[in-house]
């Protein structure tokens, strides 16, 4: 397992380093100048050239990436160009506001997908079966905004069942916010839907069909017992996976349903910062998702390889 882990990790650095490169030039390469997206377009050009020069952004790349992968390393997110302050005054919160609304979407979709798989292939070929199908590849190729949009002018604007925004009075308690994030969840759970069922309905098939699953019906064993100790530990391996990186997505994926729901997430502050040219808070941002998306992906693997030993020794063959 230590073997294992370490490749995991080495592997993991790398993909960091490219994507550190990646976000660092992908940003240099918005159209724009950044003075003069501080300063306005009728701003002097000396003055711009004088603000440029003193942000640093008219050094060499190379010097500034260096520079920038070198602090973000030991901690130091810079400042942002924008507010002139410091860029985790408004990662940090952004994050915290994120994680609640993808937590609050995590807790309703993965129920939902594993027991919506699960009823599938208990049912395949069948009435039940088809309906989950269909309404959850329905569900996923529905874009956002579109389900955002109409959960909003249904149960927003008709209705009032729900708020409009998101965000939640700053002296609310835990069920305030909770309420107030029920409606934005539902087309992150949407989208999640069907990848989530899809994987365990497939899972549970092989699973429901592999030969010890008949031994232990054959041995008299409940059929209850056998699902739940038999067939549900090999069919959700595969689940594992995608659950884990959907997560991420919850996190880093939220751009649209955070500026729809007008809630100050990471989402909305990437989309701001880009508009801005404010590229500390922009890579900052980003590499914080790749961060949470590395880790969710190790512990993943860690989980499938305690569930499956047969991955980490095939590994180490």
């Amino acid at each position: 397992m230590a073997r294992y882990l370490t490749r995991r990790l080495a592997l993991s650095l790398v993909t960091l380093w490219i994507l550190s490169m990646l976000v660092f030039a992908g940003a240099r390469l918005l159209p724009g100048d950044v003075g003069r997206a501080m300063l306005g377009p009728f701003a002097d050009p000396a003055a711009v050239a004088t603000l440029n020069h003193q942000l640093g952004t008219d050094r060499p790349l190379l010097v500034q990436y260096v520079d920038w992968i070198g602090d973000f390393v030991t901690g130091d997110l810079g400042q942002s160009y924008s507010y002139r302050a410091p860029v985790a005054q408004f990662l940090w919160p952004a994050l915290l506001n994120s994680a609640k609304l993808a937590l609050v979407a995590f807790c309703m979709v993965v129920p939902l997908g594993i027991l919506g798989g699960v009823m599938g292939a208990l049912y395949r070929d069948r009435a039940i079966d088809r309906i989950l199908s269909v309404t959850g590849m329905v569900a996923t190729v529905v874009p956002e905004f579109v389900s955002g949009l109409v959960l909003l002018l249904i149960f927003a604007v008709w209705l009032h069942w729900f708020p409009l925004s998101a965000t939640a009075p700053a002296d609310a308690g835990v069920l305030t916010q909770f309420y107030h994030l029920i409606l934005p969840s539902i087309p992150l759970v949407l989208i999640l839907f069907g990848y989530i069922a899809r994987m365990t309905r497939t899972g549970m098939i092989e699973a429901l069909d592999a030969d010890y699953t008949r031994t232990a019906i054959l041995k008299g064993l409940p059929r209850a017992t056998v699902i739940r100790r038999h067939v549900l530990r090999n069919a959700l391996l595969p689940t594992i996976s995608v659950i884990s990186t959907q997560t991420v997505y919850l996190i880093g994926g939220l751009v649209v349903i955070e500026i729809l729901f007008r809630y100050q997430g990471i989402g909305s502050l990437i989309y701001t910062a880009a508009n801005k040219k404010d590229f500390p808070i922009l890579q900052a941002g980003i590499m914080s998702i790749g961060v949470l998306f590395t880790i969710m992906t190790i512990l993943a693997d860690l989980l499938y390889a305690a569930l499956n030993p047969r991955i980490r020794f095939g590994g180490d063959g």
